[in-house]
């Protein structure tokens, strides 16, 4: 069927409520590994902003977000966010965080345009985090060495739930592989971007690939991303190998933030400069947001890879096509 993976033989080791009770030791240990392993404190967050903000996260460009009318100002709109990138360097700002310091927050979003399969949803829920850098760590090494002390919390997560879980077998390597976009696609041309992730990550068990959102010489993208938050040059996803579902699984999106340079290009390359006029991108242009690392870890992608689920529909609650649902326990599979 049409966007549901069945894998031969699948079966959940764990009761929907044994389930439930897994979730939140690994959210609980996951959380406090990632802010032992970046310093960062954890911060309550919005759950929408007002479009005239430039604030929300325009992904690719083409997601509508959910928006509504707040009947006491007049009907004036509101956005659910789609992700906090952009918010967070405020709070950095507003909060008196320094150099070397980070924060983290819980992000839920509706991503109603999304075509839902084993892995994507209608509901998002993410770790959204971000750490001041100075300007002069804008680079490489500082990204390689934030992407490993990422990994190694969520390695040091999986060593910890395969102890509590005897049917969990670690799977995850000592060491994540660094590769960029474009070596990626000069090593499997005739492969899609998905095709190459599959690949690299089967290889590997854990990869970071890089340079997310430029133009490669085929004159295409490995990815789409908004061009007002990550610089292209110093960004990546950590894609691993998921032997249940026989894909590359991306469990998170990062990178070093736009400066003022990165913007201007990033907007002019998009076709977008018409954003710089919008308050968040007029406040970085003006030098007055910090110059920051930061990514989204998604919660429920995790989970379900930890747990050796098939289908992210076992570990949160959603909408689902009725037709999935049915063939989804039908095959052992229950959606939430």
């Amino acid at each position: 069927m049409e966007h549901l993976t069945i894998p031969q033989g699948y079966s959940s080791p764990l009761t929907i409520r044994e389930t439930e009770v897994a979730i939140k030791e690994i959210k609980d240990h996951f959380e406090r590994s990632l802010a032992k392993s970046l310093h960062l404190t954890r911060v309550s967050a919005p759950f929408f902003v007002r479009p005239e903000s430039g604030m929300n996260d325009n992904l690719n460009g083409t997601e509508r977000p959910v928006s509504f009318g707040i009947r006491e100002q007049d009907d004036a709109p509101a956005e659910i966010v789609h992700s906090l990138a952009k918010w967070k360097r405020y709070a950095l700002k507003n909060y008196d965080f320094h150099s070397g310091e980070g924060l983290y927050t819980d992000m839920s979003a509706i991503r109603r345009d999304e075509d839902t399969d084993n892995i994507h949803s209608l509901y998002v829920d993410q770790w959204d985090w971000e750490k001041i850098i100075s300007k002069e760590e804008r680079n490489m090494e500082t990204l390689e060495y934030t992407v490993r002390k990422v990994y190694s919390a969520l390695k040091e997560t999986e060593e910890y739930i395969s102890r509590r879980y005897n049917y969990i077998e670690p799977w995850l390597p000592d060491e994540i592989f660094f590769i960029t976009s474009q070596e990626l696609e000069d090593m499997f041309p005739n492969l899609t971007p998905k095709e190459r992730e599959h690949r690299v990550a089967k290889a590997k068990g854990a990869v970071f690939i890089s340079q997310i959102g430029k133009t490669l010489a085929s004159g295409e993208k490995h990815d789409g991303r908004a061009p007002d938050y990550d610089d292209w040059e110093l960004n990546g996803d950590i894609i691993v190998y998921y032997p249940v579902l026989d894909i590359g699984l991306e469990l998170t999106s990062m990178g070093i933030r736009v400066d003022e340079d990165a913007l201007r290009r990033q907007l002019k390359a998009a076709g977008c400069e018409d954003r710089a006029e919008l308050m968040f991108q007029k406040a970085l242009l003006n030098g007055e947001l910090p110059y920051t690392v930061g990514g989204g870890i998604g919660q429920s992608r995790i989970c379900m890879y930890y747990l050796r689920k098939a289908h992210i529909g076992e570990v949160q609650s959603s909408i689902w096509p009725e037709d999935i649902v049915n063939c989804a326990l039908e095959n052992g599979i229950h959606l939430l």
